[in-house]
C-alpha cells in the first residue's frame, strides 16, 4: 500500500453501449464492477473515493466518499481526475499522489500504483500512465499533488476534453504492464465484453 496516495475510482460514465445502465453497478463474477474496482484499488492506496454524478446514495452501501464533477454535463474523465485532486488537497493535504482508476476495468494490476509512483518519482514526472501492448491507458495513472490546476480552468476556460491532451501539459512517463494471459486493462463497454470477462473469471477462478 502507498501510504501517501489517495485513489479515485471514476464511475461517472453514462454506459451508452451497455444500454444506458449504471455501469458501476453491473454484476460480474458474483459482485459488481465497482466493488471489484474497490477491492483492487483499496489495497494500493491509503484513502479511496468514488467520482460519480447523479444521486450519491446509490453508492452509500460502499462506505466511501462520493465526489461529483465540479463542471456539469458529463464532460469526461478529466473532470473526475480534477475532482479527485481537489478532494485530496482539501482532505488529505499531506498526500503526494492521486491514483485514478476506472470502475469498468475489472482486472487492473494490483501493483499498479506502486510501479507508477516509483517511475514518476525517479523521472521527476508529474504524471505516470499505465500502458499494455503498446497502448496507453490514460485513466490508469498517478498524478502529483503538485498539480494545482482547477476544473474551471481546464474544462471551462480551455475547453479540454481529451485525457491525452491534459496529460501532455505535464512532465509524464509511461509504465508497461504485461498483457498475458489477459490484458489487465480490458474494459467493459458492451454486453459482449462483459460476457468475455465472466468467461475469464470462470476459467481462472480469478479475482482477476
Amino acid at each position: 500500500m502507498m501510504a501517501d496516495a489517495v485513489g479515485v475510482i471514476l464511475a461517472g460514465g453514462q454506459g451508452r453501449r451497455m444500454g444506458g445502465v449504471d455501469k458501476a453497478l453491473v454484476p460480474l463474477g458474483g459482485t459488481t464492477l465497482i466493488e471489484r474496482a474497490i477491492a483492487r484499488a483499496s489495497v494500493q492506496v491509503r484513502d479511496l473515493i468514488i467520482n460519480a454524478n447523479g444521486d450519491p446514495k446509490r453508492f452509500a452501501h460502499l462506505g466511501l466518499p462520493v465526489v461529483a464533477d465540479r463542471v456539469g454535463g458529463f464532460v469526461g474523465p478529466i473532470a473526475g481526475v480534477l475532482a479527485g485532486l481537489e478532494w485530496m488537497r482539501a482532505n488529505r493535504p499531506k498526500a503526494r499522489w492521486l491514483a485514478s482508476f476506472s470502475c469498468d476495468t475489472p482486472f487492473f494490476p494490483m501493483d499498479m500504483v506502486e510501479r507508477l509512483a516509483e517511475k514518476a518519482s525517479h523521472e521527476r514526472a508529474k504524471v505516470a500512465v499505465a500502458e499494455s501492448d503498446s497502448q496507453q491507458h490514460h485513466i490508469f495513472a498517478v498524478w502529483s499533488a503538485d498539480i494545482s490546476t482547477s476544473s474551471e480552468e481546464v474544462l471551462v476556460q480551455r475547453g479540454m476534453r481529451k485525457m491525452g491532451d491534459f496529460i501532455a501539459i505535464f512532465p509524464n512517463v509511461r509504465v508497461s504492464f504485461a498483457a498475458d494471459p489477459i490484458d489487465p486493462f480490458m474494459n467493459i463497454n458492451t454486453p459482449e465484453e462483459l460476457a468475455r470477462a465472466e468467461e475469464y473469471i470462470v476459467e481462472q477462478g480469478a479475482m482477476g
